[in-house]
C-alpha cells in the first residue's frame, strides 16, 4: 500500500520500507512518528480514502543537508557577499502505511515517556532555585561594573569640552 502524504510544505509518496528525508521534526533518533497528514492512499491502481489512512514512521537520524550557497553581487559597486546554508532535515524509515491499527501503536510509546518526564519533573524544581540564584549575583555584579566606567569616562569628557574656545575667531576679525 502506498500513501502521499504532507509535511514540512512538502509531498512524498511513501510505502513500507521507504527512507525519507524531510523537513526537521521533533524527536531523536529511535522515535516513532505518525504522519497524519495523507493526502492520498492506494494499492496498485485503486484509490483507498485518505481519511482512514496513517502513515507511521521511525526517526533514524537528525542531520543537515548539502549546503547551498548564497552569493550576492551587485555590478559595478565592488559588492559581493558570500555565505552558505545548510537545511536541518530528518531522516525517516516509514514502517507501516494502514489503517485504524497504526495509530494506537504510538500512543502507547508516547504514554510511556510521560511518566518518565513526571518524575524527572519532581526532581527537577529542587535544582531550579539554586540556578535562579546564581544569575541574580551575577546581574547585580554587571551593573555595578557599568556605574563604575561611566563615573571615570565622566571627568574625561568635561576637560575636552573647556579647551576649545570660541573667542579666537574674533581675534583675527579685529587683526583685518
Amino acid at each position: 500500500m502506498f500513501a502521499v502524504v504532507r509535511t514540512g510544505g512538502k509531498q512524498y509518496r511513501v510505502a513500507a520500507g521507504d527512507k525519507i528525508a524531510v523537513e526537521k521534526l521533533a524527536g531523536e533518533a529511535g522515535d516513532t512518528v505518525t504522519l497524519g497528514d495523507v493526502l492520498l492512499a492506494g494499492e496498485g491502481d485503486s484509490v483507498a480514502d485518505a481519511s482512514k489512512v496513517t502513515v507511521s514512521a521511525e526517526i533514524i537520524a537528525q542531520a543537515k543537508s548539502e549546503k547551498v550557497v548564497v552569493f550576492k553581487k551587485r555590478r559595478r559597486h565592488n559588492y559581493r557577499r558570500k555565505a552558505g546554508h545548510r537545511q536541518q532535515m530528518t531522516l525517516l524509515r516509514i514502517t507501516d502505511v494502514g489503517t485504524g491499527a497504526a495509530k494506537k501503536a504510538p500512543a502507547k510509546k508516547a504514554a510511556a515517556p510521560k511518566k518518565d518526564d513526571a518524575a524527572e519533573a519532581k526532581a527537577a524544581p529542587a535544582k531550579k532555585p539554586a540556578a535562579k540564584k546564581a544569575p541574580a549575583k551575577k546581574a547585580t555584579e554587571s551593573k555595578a561594573a557599568p556605574k563604575a566606567a561611566a563615573a571615570k569616562k565622566a571627568p574625561a569628557k568635561k576637560p575636552a569640552a573647556k579647551k576649545a574656545p570660541a573667542k579666537k575667531p574674533a581675534a583675527k576679525d579685529e587683526t583685518k
